[in-house]
């Protein structure tokens, strides 16, 4: 599948549909919600640090225009940066649940494994006036917690309150409010251990599988046989029960929970893992949470590739904006990485840029008739 075609999965009237829903555009002319969409996009894949003044150069060229099929576009420095300081987020995050849903379904991954983690993105304390503090007094982070369905991410959300350095608030109100989770299995590491979370999970139909600590307070109820160790399997399974988990408080569970004890094969360590799945293999559980280090590759790439590290707008509604639009182009290049069987992450970006670039030459070609003088809007940038 080609860039184009991949990109024209996503319908035209999703960008009327939603601006109608959100009022996006309500008392704004020039720089709608479908152009900032289409702005930070073609920036984000065509510099690889995009920024106000890399906008403002994109929407007068050529280049955009063909992209968009806009004629003259004029927007300064300035009002770009008004715009995704206050342009409502909710437009965006919308966009990025219904793009989602759309590419999910496209690379049939309905029913695949969730994967919820954090990262973080720092900036120097004298330079971003709100954000977390995490151990040093020079920087200030935001918390993006992600939960990644199959290949794709299918939430986000953006936390600058120190209250949300712990993992136990932001994993567990990130899988708490991703519907796509909900009689699937998610993943998560042992940053979260609360047992009333557990508990909600379990009352909401989220099958979740974690580490726990080995010598996690467990009142038996029943003791399960372990299967046959496959060859695959990089643990070896010593013991498996269900019971009630026991918290500080030395209250119990209201629901049973499943405790499974294994020795990591290469190194002889012990580890432990706690789900709300009872009937599956235990050797199965022990693979689904070897998939949680996905997530981890995951943020890798957008680090990496996608400079999610670099921010735009210090503004907390231009990062959501940002953060919103990072998980789409996110979206595009894994599922062009994945359809087109490409190896590395770097070489599917390249080459989705590639073939957007000879679409735009293309159509500008077509647009002068393989003459500039033909066409002069395309070419000016008053």
């Amino acid at each position: 599948m080609t860039a184009k075609e991949l990109i024209g999965l996503i319908p035209e009237d999703i960008f009327e549909e939603l601006s109608a829903e959100t009022k996006v555009d309500a008392q704004v002319k020039k720089l709608s919600g479908e152009v900032i969409f289409k702005l930070i996009l073609f920036s984000m894949l065509n510099s690889s640090k995009p920024s106000l003044r890399v906008m403002e150069a994109y929407l007068q060229s050529a280049q955009f225009k063909s992209f968009t099929g806009y004629d003259i576009l004029d927007g300064k420095y300035n009002s770009i940066r008004d715009r995704i300081c206050t342009v409502n987020a909710d437009y965006f995050a919308k966009l990025f649940e219904k793009i989602f849903l759309i590419y999910n379904k496209e690379l049939k991954e309905e029913k695949a494994l969730s994967k919820t983690d954090s990262t973080y993105v720092a900036l120097a304390a004298k330079l971003f006036s709100i954000g977390m503090e995490n151990g040093t007094n020079d920087k200030r982070f935001v918390k993006y917690s992600v939960n990644l369905k199959g290949s794709i991410p299918s939430s986000v959300k953006v936390f600058t309150a120190q209250s949300y350095v712990s993992e136990e608030l932001a994993l567990t109100e990130v899988i708490n409010d991703t519907d796509c989770i909900k009689n699937d299995v998610v993943v998560f590491d042992r940053g979260l251990q609360s047992r009333n979370s557990f508990d909600k999970f379990t009352n909401s139909q989220k099958w979740f599988v974690s580490r726990a600590n080995p010598n996690i307070r467990c009142k038996t109820v029943t003791q399960i046989k372990v299967g046959a160790k496959s060859e695959s399997s990089t643990v070896t399974i010593i013991s498996d029960e269900t019971g009630y988990l026991i918290n500080k408080k030395e209250k119990a569970t209201a629901h049973v929970y499943r405790v499974i004890k294994a020795v990591i094969n290469k190194s002889g360590e012990l580890i432990c893992f706690v789900t709300n799945i009872i009937d599956e293999d235990a050797y199965m559980i022990a693979a689904w949470y070897r998939q949680r280090w996905e997530i981890e590759v995951f943020f890798k790439f957008i680090k990496q590739h996608l400079n999610v590290n670099h921010l735009v707008s210090r503004n907390i509604n231009g990062i959501k904006v940002m953060i919103y639009m990072t998980m789409i182009l996110a979206i595009l290049i894994i599922a062009y990485k994945k359809i087109n069987r490409i190896k590395g992450f770097k070489i599917a970006k390249l080459k989705f840029e590639l073939e957007l670039e000879t679409e735009i030459m293309r159509a500008v070609v077509i647009l002068c008739g393989g003459n500039p003088d033909n066409a002069p809007h395309l070419f000016s940038s008053a």
